[in-house]
């Protein structure tokens, strides 16, 4: 099997793989989820360590580090729109706070693996043309990830926050 053929069902695979995650996701929107502030720092956490071995392993260089800091910005800004598409409700009772995905977070998120694709596709094909390392590559789709699923999370902390300050504030003065 030539190389071509082994891209593509490489490509095949994949794009079974995201159709697959995304319908399970798809079907699981009408269930409202529980918010755990206290867990939501985990993911981003895993996803820095991750990313701080990986540059332990391969040191981006001189320039890399500006390019890297542009796409780690590129990509929180995504994270902080993607954020603000997931809806928060909180129980003004009991202070419960619950989260169900969006329809428009989903296809958010859809579209970046698209274009992530097809960046990493035409990248391939012209990195050595345009003089850009495949590590320099490999890390910043690594930045873009920690940008945009930390930053969406901490928009998603802070809102949250807000809420619960004004469901127990809102319950003192009932109180009073």
């Amino acid at each position: 099997m030539d190389h071509g053929n082994q891209k593509l069902i490489g490509y095949g695979v994949t794009a079974v793989i995201v159709a697959i995650v995304f319908a399970l996701r798809l079907r699981s929107m009408s269930k409202a989820r529980r918010l755990k502030l206290e867990f939501m720092w985990i993911l981003p956490a895993i996803m820095v360590a991750a990313t701080v071995f990986l540059f332990m392993q391969f040191t981006p260089h001189g320039t890399d580090w500006l390019w890297l800091a542009a796409i780690f910005a590129v990509g929180a800004t995504i994270g902080w729109w993607r954020g603000r598409l997931i809806p928060i409700t909180i129980d003004p009772d009991t202070h419960e706070l619950n989260t169900r995905p969006s329809p428009a977070a989903i296809l958010f998120l859809l579209g970046i693996f698209v274009v992530r694709f097809a960046l990493k596709t035409v990248f391939e094909a012209e990195a050595e043309a345009w003089h850009i390392s495949a590590v320099l590559l490999t890390d910043g789709f690594v930045v873009l990830g920690v940008g945009l699923f930390g930053v969406s999370r901490l928009e998603m902390t802070l809102r949250a926050i807000g809420l619960l300050r004004e469901a127990r504030a809102a319950k003192a003065v009932q109180a009073a």
